[in-house]
Parts: structure tokens; sequence; C-alpha cells
């Protein structure tokens, strides 16, 4: 099996221990990763430290900075195709959706070098006896912890911003899915950023991530994951004030108006909660259809499940597996938790008779009081519910504690934007589930988190505004 290190202060480190990574697509060992211990943590963060202070990334002139982004854009590009099987391979997810991953991550580079001699400040009139302006200044050391579902995609939507604003980055991969993120760093590492600018550990988060996140040394934490692990950093962040990012879970919901076209919703449905196995955040993982087209759109999800092709992701097929055992169980238990408490399963909630992780695509009807209505899954699930009128849609659809994103797909423009306007969350699509990219500002509320990733908003997460005001002299 092969090995993968460690990047420390621009260098690659073994450790002492390592972790195995399992292939989810056949549920036996594929490689292995040093694991980072509490000693690698302080080596990373202070080589960070040492790049900030020295003003290797903030006295250069922001459009040297801007090369770097684009030098590593184009290393990212070029090692697409292999790192797509290598993800492929740790994470279950289909090459395909591997590739565009690495592809995404290079857009991210190219989209912040844009910026990174764009982030300007104001003048502030005071009077003729003053001058008073305002700059944006990087935070300095910002801790990235990186969830094991989209790992190169996300840690490039965090790295990309950051380096482009001028911070020294330490980012603590996932445990289940490190690999492709070392390739990802690889790329980084020929576009010239100063030594100690970018660090990736590889350690367990109650280990090495808390180290990170109470660090003297962390002047920014960006997080992306669950709810309980999210409470934690929190709480332990509070302890030193330091300014965070939160991107935690969701259970999001669509609204099915009464003149939907089917077609147009069944291909959201698809790529909404079946894309990647269900494990996105801001899957699709409520539909909420209109009583007169409710057991219409009931039997073609039904149908839509039932046909999709299931298998390891080299083969690029609909449904992929989920990363891990523990994840299928979770998923499955959750599954019979709602059978318990009176749901009906309309199709699936089984793990399919293949090796590894496999859940089948599967449809539950629910009511709003059931677990399976309340709480994330981050599997293939989805469950379904009528309503009768805009207002108990709208209730059912913000009638959790999340606030991610959600939905509206009907014909009406006014309907659907009156309808879009009440619902609680960071993003809203209409007749398209994930309209958007990486120009679109992306984040959540309640217990979804807070803070802006993507688009030109995102930037700002990086920096912080300080004041200069001048008193002139008379004479």
């Amino acid at each position: 099996m092969q090995h993968y290190l460690n990047y420390i202060d621009g260098q690659w480190r073994d450790a002492s221990r390592q972790l195995t990574v399992m292939n989810p697509g056949t549920g036996e060992p594929y490689a292995t990763i040093a694991q980072a211990g509490i000693e690698d943590a302080d080596l990373a963060m202070a080589a960070a430290r040492r790049c900030v202070d020295c003003g290797a990334l903030t006295e250069v002139r922001p459009a040297i900075r801007t090369g770097w982004l684009l030098k590593a854009a184009e290393a990212i590009r070029a090692i697409a195709d292999d790192g797509a099987l290598v993800a492929c391979r740790e994470n279950g997810k289909s090459l395909n959706d591997a590739r565009d991953e690495f592809l995404e991550a290079a857009r991210y580079f190219e989209y912040y070098a844009g910026m990174a001699d764009k982030i300007e400040g104001i003048s502030v009139p005071l009077g003729k006896d003053y001058v008073d302006f305002t700059q944006y200044v990087p935070f300095g050391v910002s801790v990235q912890i990186v969830p094991w579902n989209f790992p190169v995609s996300i840690c490039a939507r965090s790295l990309a911003p950051a380096l482009a604003a001028g911070n020294a980055v330490v980012i603590k991969s996932p445990e289940i899915s490190p690999l492709a993120m070392t390739l990802l760093v690889r790329a980084v590492e020929q576009a010239g950023f100063p030594r100690g600018a970018v660090n990736l550990l590889c350690g367990k988060g109650s280990e090495v991530g808390s180290h990170l996140v109470k660090h003297p040394d962390t002047n920014q934490i960006v997080f992306t994951g669950s709810v309980p692990t999210g409470q934690r950093i929190l709480r332990d962040s509070a302890e030193r004030a330091t300014p965070s990012v939160m991107e935690l879970g969701g259970k999001s919901a669509a609204i099915v108006l009464a003149d939907v076209d089917l077609d147009t919703l069944l291909a959201s449905v698809k790529v909404g909660i079946f894309f990647n196995a269900g494990q996105v955040c801001s899957a699709m993982s409520r539909l909420l259809v209109h009583r007169s087209r409710y057991d219409e759109v009931k039997a073609a999800v039904v149908a839509l499940a039932e046909g999709l092709s299931i298998g390891q992701g080299e083969g690029n097929p609909d449904l992929t597996p989920v990363v891990s055992a523990d994840q299928q169980q979770r998923v499955l238990a959750m599954v019979e938790q709602a059978r318990a408490e009176g749901a009906r399963v309309l199709t699936g909630g089984v793990a399919p008779d293949l090796s590894g992780y496999f859940v089948a695509p599967t449809v539950i009807e629910a009511t709003p009081d059931m677990t399976i209505a309340r709480e994330e899954v981050f599997g293939p699930v989805l469950v379904l519910m009528p309503f009768d009128d805009e207002d108990e849609a709208v209730a059912l659809a913000n009638g959790t504690d999340f606030g991610l994103v959600a939905g509206v797909f009907g014909e009406g423009l006014s309907q659907t934007l009156r309808l879009a306007n009440r619902l609680r969350g960071g993003q809203v699509f209409i007749n398209e589930w994930f309209a958007g990219g990486i120009e679109t500002p992306f984040g959540g509320v309640g217990l979804s988190g807070f803070g802006r990733e993507k688009g030109q908003e995102a930037i700002y997460s990086y920096v912080q505004t300080r004041n200069i005001g001048i008193r002139l002299s008379n004479r």
C-alpha cells in the first residue's frame, strides 16, 4: 500500500504513527498516511507564524499573490486525473465527480487570484484637519478543519481566499479521506508560496484538531462539518475569542408547487439527494409537495430512485457507496428509527448485496415531528411530505433548527419568488437545486452556522478592518 505524508514548513514529513484509509467501494484497506500528533501541530503553527511575522505574504505587492494563486490553479488542473483516482478510491465517489472536484479546486484559486489585488479600503471624510482611511489586513494564521465529503474542493474553498488575503494556513485534513488533499497541496507547493504559508496535517480531531483550535497562535478558525463538532470548536475558541467561520449541517427542504414541471423537478431530485450518496450538507433531504400533485410526484420519485445504477465509483454509477462502515450503519439506523416512529419506507432503506459500504436510494413518507424529518441523515435518504397552502409549506420548510439552503419548484415567477423570500436559509434555489457556483455566497443560519464562503463576499471573512486617523498639523 502507498504511504502518504504530512506537509509542514515546506517539507513532507512522516510520523511514528499511521492511519489506514479504507476503500468504501470494496471495504478493504487502500493506503496509509502519517498520523500527525501534537508536536507536528506545533511545528506547523510555528512555521505559519514565522511566515506571517516576516511579512512574506503581505509585504509583497498583492499582484505577486495573484501570480502564485494562478500558478497553483494551473498545477491543480495538471494533476486532476491522477487526483481523481485517489479521491474515488478513498472516498467512494464517482471518478467523474472526483475529477470535477479537482477542477473546482482549480477554479477557486483562479477566482480568488482575481481578488488578491482588489481588497481595497475606503477614505472617511472628517473635515479639513483630518485624513482617515481603512485597510483590510489579514488575520494572520488561519486554522482550517476540512470535512471528509468533499475534502479537495472544500479545502480549496477556504485555502484560496485565505492566501489571497495574505494569511498563512494550517489545514487539518479528515482522517477518513485525507489522501487526495496531499495531491492538492503538492500542486500548490509548485506555485512558489513562501515557506510556511501552507501546512497540511492528518490527525485525530480530538487530538490535533482540538489542539489547533486552542493554540495561542491561531488567529482564525474555518470549520466545515457536523453541528456537535462545530459547537465544541466554538466553546474552545471562546477562550481566546478567536474569529470563526462555521459551515455546519442542514436539513434542507424543496417546496414543490402545483404548477411544477415534473421533469425539471426530477432532474434536481436526482442530483439534490443522490449525488455523492447524499453526503452533502446542502442536500435536498426533504421534498414538500402540494397535495394536488403529491401522488404523482411520489410515484415519479420512487421510480427515479429504483432506476438508479449502484456501484463502485470507478464505473461512474448514479449512486456510489457512503464513506465508511460507520456512516452506513448510522444511515441505516436512522431509517430503522423512522420505521419505529411510524414512517413509511417507500423504497430502499437497506444495504444492497454488494461489497463495500452501500445504502440503497431511499424514499420515506414521514410527518414533521419524526426524527427523520428533523435531523440530518447525510445519506441517500429523501423524506416526502404533502402540504395544502403556502403558509403550511413555509412553516414545514422553516420548521427545523437548520437554515443552510432551501428550494422552490414551480412555473410562476411571482409565487416562487414570494416563497423564496419567506424561506430561512443562506441560499435559496428556484427550479434548480445547487444553482449557482463558486461565484455565489454560501453559508447558513441557525444550527447551519455563520459566515460565508464562496463568491466575493468570502474574501472578507479572511481580513479584518483597521482604521487609521491622522490629525494634520497647522504648521
